[in-house]
């Protein structure tokens, strides 16, 4: 019988955000933002384990203490190499293949995450993204996943790969786009929604992006701490003017990834 691959969810996570600092231990529900999004993650069947990415600095010592109270993997690394903190991660939890996750997107859905993963396995890609954020920023006209439920699959043998050969600032500050980038050399493939919620913003970026995000948990969260995106999609139906962050959309620089 063949043996299950190691699947680790690997959080990218610092305090030291220049829009809101500190957002990845604002309190929701009494609880870290960044503990919401490991608990969800670790609900998602195919996956393994589940690590933090840190930094090194002091202003994150605060996040290693937060992961070792609640008995959470953390990896501390270069601030400013995130991709050689994030393969070193991956090194540590021996990892076959990895979930890439951002500290912003404490509404990461499992379900989505789930249909990610076997779309990766049965379609033998090497990378596998959810159609929304900066890797199909360039794309038009497709079905778009709400931004904040940003995650990506690929290989710990591509990503040693990646390690070795991305060689300017941007591709080593944000992991993968040395592979968005190099199409031909990586057969990529998208997860695209049933239907297009590019006007549904998700991530938390700015405070009127964390007070939306809270207002859900609140709404959600304590009659089920498993909500997925249909019961936001369901919430936000029956309250249409309650999204305080949409003129965010479509402001988040996209572009220096393409240019």
């Amino acid at each position: 019988m063949e043996l299950k691959p190691n699947i680790v969810a690997i959080v990218q996570a610092r305090m030291g955000s220049t829009r809101l600092p500190g957002k990845i231990l604002k309190s929701i529900q009494g609880m870290p933002m960044l503990w919401h999004i490991v608990s969800r993650l670790k609900s998602v069947d195919e996956i393994d384990e589940v690590v933090i990415a840190t930094s090194d600095l002091p202003s994150d010592d605060q996040v290693y203490e937060m992961a070792k109270n609640y008995g959470i993997a953390c990896f501390r690394g270069s601030e400013t190499d995130v991709l050689n903190r994030f393969y070193s991660a991956a090194k540590m939890m021996d990892a076959q293949y990895v979930i890439r996750i951002t500290g912003d997107c404490p509404l990461v859905d499992p379900l989505t995450i789930s249909k990610l993963i076997q779309l990766y396995f049965n379609d033998q890609f090497d990378f596998c993204g959810v159609a929304c954020g900066a890797g199909v920023a360039k794309e038009k006209n497709i079905n778009r996943f709400p931004d904040g439920l940003d995650a990506e699959i690929f290989s710990f043998k591509i990503l040693s790969e990646v390690n070795n050969k991305a060689n300017t600032i941007l591709q080593r500050e944000h992991v993968t786009p040395f592979i968005w980038q190099n199409n031909k050399s990586y057969k990529q493939g998208s997860l695209y929604s049933d239907v297009d919620y590019s006007d549904l913003r998700l991530t938390v970026d700015n405070k009127e992006d964390f007070d939306f995000v809270n207002w859900i948990y609140d709404m959600l969260y304590p009659n089920n701490s498993h909500f997925d995106l249909q019961d936001i999609l369901e919430l936000l139906e029956n309250n249409p003017d309650v999204m305080t962050n949409k003129h965010l959309i479509g402001q988040e620089g996209y572009e220096e990834f393409w240019d």
